[in-house]
């Protein structure tokens, strides 16, 4: 298929993203790259990790992204004495037959907020590894399939508060972005007063099917991306790795770099956000714009960059200022 078909296709199924886009703008005040990134999240069943302080909207923003779209939504709230089985389920005996039976958890619902991720601990954040990773869960020696769309996004605050738990790194690798969330302007903050009096929270209605979302994501998948550009995102994880192989004086502020699933997740968001800028191709800027989603949580900074206060942010900029750019 040529590029201006897929122009013309992108222009077509974009509509239903830009919908979706309109009901979460009617809560959500400003934070219109946290919106943008929320919907690349949902056209590529990507996950989403949003670190901020407490307050600054990021439950929100998840439950008026569900609300949007007719599927189920659970939110669960993670707190020290969560166990793995509240969220994947159990088995339970049931006396009246005699046998057991499987009790499925929340898990099995379209999109999850996992709400304040990081004050559980490590052995019920991994209970999401396998859902996050193959759309599927094992309970009881049986394995079963999540539905579609799947879309964990999890909010977590910043790891200095207090009762808060480092997430295990196989475990952040599994979201595709890993967004921060800011302060809102004075201008903002007066407009989200007025919004929370006049209850236009409560007004979201649902507005895109799960079938509507899956025609936008197969246009996704066939926006154009140039081998060079391919070349150009390898380049880039790859310079997280071994950054004096381009001349990078990186080496002792990078403890681990990123994996390949790094460059397949820019890739995709790369693609995804083409679509929601109206094009049926890809240019540098978009890889540009989604690295430090993408690359922030992958990088593991070594204690000398801890001392320095050097964050995986300055890496992922010097990055992208000396790594080539096609």
């Amino acid at each position: 298929m040529d590029i201006q078909k897929i122009g013309e296709q992108v222009e077509k199924e974009s509509m239903v993203i830009r919908q979706v886009m309109a009901e979460v703008e009617k809560v959500i005040v400003g934070q219109k790259e946290l919106i943008e990134k929320m919907m690349i999240g949902l056209l590529c069943d990507g996950h989403l990790l949003l670190e901020g302080l407490p307050g600054l909207a990021k439950t929100t923003a998840i439950r008026t992204l569900a609300a949007s779209l007719d599927v189920e939504f659970m939110r669960i709230q993670f707190t020290p004495d969560l166990l793995p089985a509240d969220i994947l389920g159990t088995q339970i005996f049931r006396p009246d037959t005699g046998a057991f039976e499987i009790q499925k958890g929340p898990i099995f619902h379209n999109i999850i907020l996992a709400d304040e991720i990081n004050r559980a601990p490590a052995k019920v954040q991994s209970a999401l590894l396998e859902a996050m990773a193959e759309h599927q869960v094992s309970l009881a020696g049986c394995t079963f399939p999540l539905g579609t769309p799947f879309m964990v996004l999890a909010t977590q605050n910043p790891i200095e508060q207090e009762g808060t738990y480092p997430l295990p790194e196989a475990q952040v690798d599994r979201f595709m972005l890993k967004l921060t969330v800011g302060y809102p302007s004075e201008a903002q903050e007066k407009e989200i007063m007025k919004r929370v009096h006049d209850r236009v929270t409560e007004s979201v209605c649902a507005a895109v099917s799960a079938d509507a979302v899956a025609g936008a994501k197969a246009v996704v998948r066939q926006v154009h991306m140039e081998e060079k550009l391919i070349d150009y995102i390898i380049r880039l994880v790859r310079a997280t790795r071994d950054p004096e192989e381009f001349r990078l004086d990186l080496g002792r502020h990078i403890r681990y770099g990123a994996s390949p699933r790094a460059s397949i997740f820019l890739g995709m968001a790369a693609r995804a956000n083409a679509f929601l800028n109206g094009r049926g191709y890809v240019i540098p800027q978009d890889v540009k714009y989604l690295a430090p989603d993408v690359l922030r949580h992958r990088i593991i900074v070594s204690y000398e960059a801890e001392a320095e206060g050097v964050t995986s942010d300055d890496i992922v900029g010097q990055l992208l200022e000396r790594v080539e750019v096609p």
